[in-house]
């Protein structure tokens, strides 16, 4: 009796340790994933206000824009910890409609960008996204690190000796310190030592304000102030089709980047529809259309976020630094947050794909750098990518469409066997009906496709032509090998 009672008093003793232990690690995690949120907002602020610069719309409008968007995506994103906002590829489609239209046509196509993207998430098209091969991933993410490096190198081009000085050891916090703490993150220690350190012997550095006004207004519901009229959507859906396009194809990138880096799964289809969904708010907020940004997940997977909360954190605390702390905000030194960015740049480029380089197939090989180089040419992502795209699928349709044949004859010679591997479709039917001898070939002739494979019309329309070439000159042809689904085929459309 008395050793039960003890193995009952053991029991409940490991259950107050296990539920103290689970305690512990939920206010560590949570703690994690604010720490991450401020993080990232610190450093939304002057890329925001740069996006709004390249956009030529006012600051705060970009500032709405980032804060809108990373609240609701971590709503109704389907990747979590990923952090959307502003971004720089998505304020270049805006120039020229705020150029020629005004702002408020800017928030009614940032409106249209999000009903075409949730439009796109209920479809779900989001998996035609990831039919993206990997060497043009590979040669986004290394374009996007060399880009955002170059981006800082143009930061600190005319800058002063101590703001070179304050990057060095901006980054030298960035990567020492976490060897030592490893509870807050290394970025927001980097920011507020080096803010202080900026305030308190007023160093001739730029600063935060330096970029463009920040004000501590909150952002309220607005309709868009234009015609609604047939004309007007035809102006509008031109940008908004783009917009949305680029926004998803970097979206999906940097999903599923943070994929490969937390080794986690997510919902392509729940991110285009969450996608869709912030920037229909955001146009009614004043703001403009945005997307994922791998610069600021990176930084925030860095940071130790990885879940929802560190999203919502970001975008929250963002609105709170603009309203409360406008002023200290406005002395953030930005040669920290360009140390940061270039930890950013390094971290984001994949040295590895270099590395095997020498190993992928040729294709591969080739694709990568020419992604990497066409995007770093126009300075866009989504060309470079979409180039990338179409390069590949010329490469694949070349290789898929080389036809192999092996000819013989059987023990008496009475009849030819054209033995064919590869694939028949639309690309290698030309090839496909010259690999034949017509009048050489003897009476009988036997084509075995047990290695081939017929996947269309033109596909069914060629064989029926060597077929009847062959008739023509009192041949008798029989066709062998062919599998369940190309017979069907073959049927369906009255060739056999």
């Amino acid at each position: 009796m008395e050793k039960k009672f003890q193995g009952l008093k053991n029991i409940k003793l490991r259950q107050k340790l296990n539920l103290k232990s689970l305690k512990r690690l939920e206010v560590s995690h949570i703690r994690s994933e604010v720490l991450a949120g401020i993080t990232v907002a610190l450093a939304l602020i002057p890329e925001s206000l740069a996006f709004a610069a390249i956009a030529k719309v006012e600051p705060m409008v970009a500032l709405y824009t980032s804060f809108c968007i990373a609240i609701i995506t971590s709503l109704f994103g389907g990747r979590p910890a990923m952090i959307s906002a502003a971004t720089g590829s998505m304020s270049l489609l805006m120039t020229s409609l705020v150029e020629k239209y005004g702002v408020e046509y800017l928030f009614a196509a940032t409106i249209l960008t999000g009903m075409i993207q949730f439009l796109m998430g209920v479809c779900k098209l989001g998996r035609f996204f990831t039919f993206i091969p990997q060497s043009v991933v590979a040669g986004f993410v290394n374009a996007l690190g060399i880009l955002i490096f170059l981006a800082q190198i143009n930061q600190l081009l005319g800058e002063s000796w101590q703001a070179y000085v304050m990057v060095a050891i901006s980054l030298a916090i960035v990567y020492i310190l976490p060897r030592f703490l490893k509870s807050i993150p290394s970025p927001l220690v980097a920011i507020v030592c080096m803010t202080i350190v900026a305030i308190a012997t007023n160093l001739p550095i730029r600063r935060v304000g330096d970029i463009g006004n920040i004000t501590n207004t909150l952002p309220s519901f607005h309709l868009p102030h234009i015609d609604f009229s047939v004309q007007t959507l035809l102006i509008l859906l031109p940008y908004a089709f783009t917009l949305s396009i680029v926004g998803l194809l970097e979206s999906l990138l940097t999903a599923n980047l943070l994929d490969e880096l937390t080794e986690t799964k997510s919902s392509k289809n729940q991110e285009v529809k969450g996608q869709g969904i912030a920037n229909i708010i955001t146009g009614f907020f004043g703001g403009m259309a945005g997307c994922g940004m791998v610069g600021q997940s990176i930084i925030n997977i860095r940071s130790g976020g990885k879940g929802r909360l560190s999203t919502f954190i970001s975008g929250a605390f963002l609105l709170i630094l603009i309203f409360i702390f406008k002023d200290i905000v406005k002395q953030i030194p930005m040669a920290t947050l360009i140390g940061i960015m270039i930890m950013v740049a390094f971290e984001t480029f994949d040295f590895n794909s270099l590395k095997h380089l020498h190993k992928m197939p040729a294709t591969d090989a080739i694709i990568m750098p020419i992604t990497v180089a066409l995007t770093l040419w126009t300075h866009d992502l989504a060309q470079g990518v979409v180039i990338g795209v179409i390069l590949s699928t010329l490469m694949f349709a070349w290789k898929a469409a080389q036809i192999k044949v092996i000819k013989s004859f059987d023990a008496c010679g009475s009849k030819k066997i054209y033995t064919i591997s590869g694939q028949i479709f639309f690309g290698s039917i030309a090839n496909f009906v010259e690999l034949f001898n017509y009048a050489e070939d003897p009476k009988k002739v036997v084509i075995d496709l047990h290695h081939a494979h017929v996947w269309d019309h033109a596909a069914a329309t060629a064989i029926a032509k060597v077929i009847q070439r062959y008739q023509k000159l009192d041949k008798y042809v029989v066709i062998v090998g062919l599998n369940q689904e190309s017979q069907l085929f073959m049927r369906k459309i009255g060739v056999f």
